[in-house]
């Protein structure tokens, strides 16, 4: 019986209406996602001041919901290589959706950290399995780049948060800003409809005739008969998917990408939480400081579709590594007083280079890891991270606290971003040492797709 390599032809096919559709619903469930998490930044000098919350207090109110996202990425990851990634993304949005929802009838901090922390779970939960989705069924010559279009939809969202913000707290109270966030259980059953499910889960499931409409979808020109059979040999896994990740000289880059991640995800909530209140008490207005952060994030879109593109071209592990000096350099400057234009400027080459690089990291380990462990390596990766996310709002309190000087605080959130950038500056000297041993090997270069 003929056999059919299903990653080669996943990876040599064109463009077209289907890649569209996987495309524009993941990007559309991020955006939703990068709203949910980034309304949090939104209310909080107003949250602060109605409640009477300390910087400190702040901070911590802050990180329930990054608990939350490192516990989903952790679970929701490993646990779609078993259910499948339709059904982990539909409870993970069903979760963080429902859930911020809820946070607008929170009567104290209590109830609002506890609501903030179960949509935290689908928050994380859902990132690494869209990634893993969308690279799965992206063709290989662009398929950093349609990671970060698709993940840029996370800044689409924070800037969605900001822009409301802007607009109805002054009117509408803080919570009008959380109802918003139940459009996507309205629109779940659409999504659930249009969305693919892996194909390497349904060959992996026997369902193979699933899989061959999906392959006709990709390759309209493909016609799978009866005599032939479909072949993925990077789904089959040899045991424990977490191992996995340290096994065939894996182990020093997973390292490394876990730094990174950390590092990345540290500078990206620092500045999502603490950047309106640091422009606030810089003396700007409440609606100027909501607008370093809808810049932040509009910068964002930039550095990942701009990152991705020059990934797809270069080495994108060493493209990271370039953005997280310039991230630190940015970050460093902010302190300082500068003309309103030139300010304007670093916010958003900060936010090209943090929230943009991580955006990259997902397409980095969903290049790196095969597809037997891409959810699982995406979601370990992105819970480890979240200790860094959970660091960043509460280091962003203390340094408050602690009265620190306007330029102490930047400098502080600054220095992550060198040691990432050493981080992927091995990372790219490891998988350059190893390339010419490894991409000779058929079923390696299918993995690594």
């Amino acid at each position: 019986m003929q056999s059919i390599d299903v990653s080669r032809l996943i990876d040599h096919a064109r463009f077209n209406r289907f890649h569209w559709t996987v495309l524009f619903w993941c990007a559309l469930i991020i955006v939703f996602d990068g709203y949910d998490l980034v309304i949090y930044g939104v209310v909080l000098p107003v949250l602060m001041k109605e409640w009477a919350l300390s910087p400190l207090q702040a901070g911590a109110l802050g990180s329930y919901a990054l608990f939350g996202m490192m516990a989903g990425a952790m679970v929701f990851g490993p646990l779609s290589d078993r259910i499948g990634r339709k059904k982990a993304i539909t409870m993970c949005v069903i979760l963080f959706s429902g859930f911020t929802v809820l946070n607008g009838f929170a009567r104290n901090p209590t109830e609002f950290g506890l609501c903030r922390f179960l949509a935290g779970l689908g928050i994380g939960g859902v990132m690494p399995n869209v990634v893993a989705l969308m690279s799965e069924y992206a063709p290989r010559k662009i398929r950093s780049t349609l990671v970060a279009i698709m993940f840029s939809g996370y800044s689409v969202g924070g800037m969605l948060s900001a822009g409301l913000g802007i607009v109805m707290l002054p009117t509408l109270g803080w919570q009008s800003v959380f109802f918003v966030a139940g459009i996507p259980l309205l629109l779940l059953p659409v999504i659930m409809k249009f969305l693919p499910e892996s194909v390497g889960f349904m060959i992996r499931q026997g369902r193979d005739d699933e899989a061959r409409a999906i392959l006709e979808r990709i390759e309209p020109g493909f016609k799978a008969g009866a005599d032939q059979s479909l072949s993925m040999p990077a789904i089959q896994s040899r045991g424990t998917p977490l191992l996995d990740l340290f096994r065939d000289g894996r182990a020093f880059q997973t390292l490394m990408l876990w730094v990174a991640f950390f590092c990345c995800l540290l500078m990206v909530y620092a500045l999502n939480s603490w950047l309106p209140k640091l422009m606030s008490k810089a003396g700007y207005g409440l609606g100027s400081s909501l607008g370093f952060l809808l810049v932040l994030n509009f910068g964002a879109i930039f550095g990942a579709v701009g990152g991705g593109w020059l990934g797809d071209r270069l080495n994108l592990p060493r493209v990271l590594a370039a953005f997280f000096a310039v991230a630190a350099l940015s970050i460093s400057l902010l302190g300082f007083n500068s003309p309103s234009v030139v300010l304007h400027g670093l916010i958003a080459v900060a936010g090209a280079t943090t929230i943009g690089s991580q955006i990259l990291l997902y397409a980095c380990g969903a290049q790196f890891y095969s597809m037997a462990m891409r959810s699982t390596g995406l979601g370990w990766a992105s819970g480890i991270g979240r200790n860094g996310a959970i660091i960043g709002p509460i280091m962003g309190g203390a340094l408050m606290a602690m009265e620190m000087p306007l330029q102490g605080n930047f400098m502080a959130f600054a220095a992550p971003g060198a040691i990432a950038c050493l981080a992927m500056g091995l990372f790219a000297l490891r998988q350059e040492r190893l390339l010419p041993v490894e991409a000779p090997a058929p079923a390696r270069a299918a993995g690594a797709a």
